[in-house]
């Protein structure tokens, strides 16, 4: 009877996984796309190949949750017509007497050489040698997970909000979030080691730190991910704080692409140099009301694409928290000696460093506007720092960065 009894919760389990889609990153055997599939590839000056793969064959649908999923091309509304009082803000704080006026950017290197034919969406090619020794896809395409600090025997992390993880944000909570947005400055930080990464990103999450489900897009320099230290533009999901699924880009099936012009995971171009215009991306990650799904978009027009509802659990319904700034992860953050990996810039937080303007996000209303309530939040401020500015501005600005180790963080 026990062994009878088991035998049902074991396949009772089954059925659940394969309905949620859970099974390590919900991978499958099956493999549509690649170069073989390729309808044309472009090689970039950057080194990068990039696929252009029929819509149809795109990594999303290996994933068991989406095997019989229909894609959706356009949004069912679209929560980029800004209302005339945000026009009139961006106006004000972008006017041409403004000597620190931003450019935004939807530019990406492979451009210079060639473009994707209609129906198809560009994949950038991962390569053995991006690969980290002795790792899966899985593993090296995904966030390094998160331990609980209360988990240490020693010092070691104890000033961390997440293990090995050093962020420097702007947050907000305490309601139903749909929609998040932000213009992020676009730098070239260091990072010392090929294992560690710098992001700056806009992040809607739900759930405890340990368990919690995120999607997160912005632009990221990953040794591990990506076989370089360019600034690449990125999305990130996971349903467990990493520990088991999620990926970056389309290194995981999940994320449904539309978008024939921007390539996940490709680098930006141009990026922004002391002394010279700053340049910007604008990250807008909202859902839809009608259908579940998470849209990503990029500039103020390219909807890259979503992912599907069937993904998530708590994210089904709504974010409980959106995040804006940057992260940093090193074995060594939280230690001494500290890692050198920069964030935002290098930069400690002023109006020079790492910056996001016009954060918004959006509520049950669904209109576009500032977060009724924010906080800055650092786990490291000697060794990276954030900063919230509003007095004497148009529009509050975000700064955050910082060099890492230095005399103020040995």
């Amino acid at each position: 009877m026990g062994i009878k009894l088991m035998s049902i919760l074991m396949l009772q389990v089954t059925l659940v996984a394969i309905s949620r889609g859970v099974p390590r990153n919900g991978s499958s055997s099956k493999q549509n796309f690649g170069p073989k599939f390729a309808v044309k590839s472009i090689q970039s000056e950057d080194g990068d190949v990039i696929d252009c793969i029929g819509i149809h064959n795109q990594p999303a649908f290996n994933h068991p949750a989406l095997r019989n999923h229909k894609i959706q091309m356009r949004p069912t509304y679209d929560p980029i017509m800004v209302t005339k009082n945000e026009k009139d803000t961006r106006e004000a704080s972008d006017h041409k007497g403004n000597k620190d006026l931003y450019i935004t950017t939807t530019a990406q290197i492979w451009h210079k050489s060639g473009s994707c034919p209609e129906g198809t969406i560009p994949i950038r090619r991962v390569l053995r040698k991006n690969k980290s020794k002795g790792t899966t896809v899985d593993d090296h395409a995904r966030k390094k997970p998160t331990i609980s600090p209360y988990q240490f025997n020693d010092n070691k992390n104890m000033n961390l909000l997440q293990a090995n993880h050093s962020l420097a944000i702007l947050h907000t909570e305490g309601y139903a979030y749909f929609g998040a947005k932000g213009d992020i400055k676009v730098c070239y930080p260091s990072v010392e080691l090929d294992d560690e990464y710098t992001t700056s990103q806009v992040a809607l999450k739900s759930g405890p730190y340990n368990q919690y489900e995120a999607l997160e897009s912005g632009w990221a320099v990953n040794p591990s991910v990506y076989g370089d230290r360019q600034t690449r533009f990125f999305t990130y999901w996971t349903i467990d704080a990493s520990v088991e699924t999620g990926c970056f880009d389309a290194t995981c099936p999940g994320f449904v692409q539309i978008s024939k012009d921007i390539a996940l995971g490709a680098a930006i171009y141009p990026i922004s140099k002391p002394n010279e215009l700053p340049y910007q991306i604008t990250i807008f990650i909202f859902k839809d009301p009608f259908t579940g799904n998470w849209w990503v978009n990029y500039g103020d027009k390219v909807y890259i694409g979503y992912w599907p509802g069937e993904l998530f659990d708590r994210l089904s319904f709504s974010a409980e928290t959106v995040q804006w700034g940057g992260e940093v992860y090193s074995a060594r953050v939280g230690t001494s000696p500290h890692t050198a990996t920069q964030m935002g810039n290098g930069e400690y937080a002023d109006r020079h460093a790492g910056t996001i303007r016009r954060m918004r996000v959006v509520q049950n209303s669904q209109v576009i506007k500032f977060p009724d309530w924010v906080n800055s939040y650092t786990d490291e401020y000697n060794c990276y720092d954030a900063r919230y500015r509003w007095e004497f501005l148009p529009e509050p600005e975000f700064y955050y960065g910082g060099p890492g180790r230095s005399y103020m963080c040995p």
